[in-house]
């Protein structure tokens, strides 16, 4: 017995991050979250090396009070990217939305060494900061479809931030561009700027 397929989101964006990927290089790619067979499924495709990264089961992040290290240390340690690699593709999904403004920046500052100029993302934000906190995993069915599916539980810590302060906070990064979906959320392409 087959198990049924999980609930779809269409994309009006997601396909534009491959505009550029020739299909005969190789090409790297960071997934912030678990590994879905879904997503694995669909870069089977490509000649691709996939980094999955689970910042959300991290959460919440330590306070200095509370732990030895910084920010940034943390994020190293979760993190741990090979110095060598170079991300093509960055699928942040909702981590910023988990994230304050300070961890953003760790995170980045641990990110940055691995990004180049054509490297681009793929993140949601929220239209509306009243937005309710939603509790899907992403995945990628298909270059225009999306996988949702439930998480086992809540993520600690959301506060979401408006488009106007994530542009500033994400400072490797400018708004490429951007869709506004149904439920007051954002669906976000953005493009290294480094």
């Amino acid at each position: 017995m087959s198990l049924p397929e999980p609930p779809s989101q269409p994309s009006k964006l997601l396909s534009s991050l491959f505009e550029h990927i020739d299909e005969e290089q190789r090409f790297d790619v960071l997934h912030v979250g678990p590994a879905l067979q879904d997503t694995v499924d669909f870069f089977s495709g490509y000649r691709c090396k996939l980094h999955f990264i689970d910042v959300f089961s991290e959460l919440p992040l330590a306070t200095l009070e509370e732990s030895d290290l910084s920010l940034d240390e943390q994020f190293g340690e979760i993190l741990q990217l090979p110095t060598d690699t170079q991300f093509d593709l960055c699928l942040f999904w909702d981590v910023f939305n988990f994230l304050g403004t300070e961890a953003i920046a760790a995170f980045l500052s641990q990110l940055r060494p691995c990004l180049k100029a054509t490297s681009l993302a793929h993140a949601f934000s929220v239209h509306n900061l009243k937005t309710p906190q939603g509790s899907q995993l992403y995945g990628i069915k298909r270059m225009d479809t999306l996988s949702l599916r439930n998480r086992q539980t809540k993520v600690p810590g959301y506060a979401p931030h408006s488009q106007s302060e994530l542009k500033q906070v994400l400072t490797c990064f400018r708004f490429e561009r951007s869709v506004l979906l149904p439920d007051s959320r954002l669906e976000l392409v953005l493009r290294a700027h480094l």
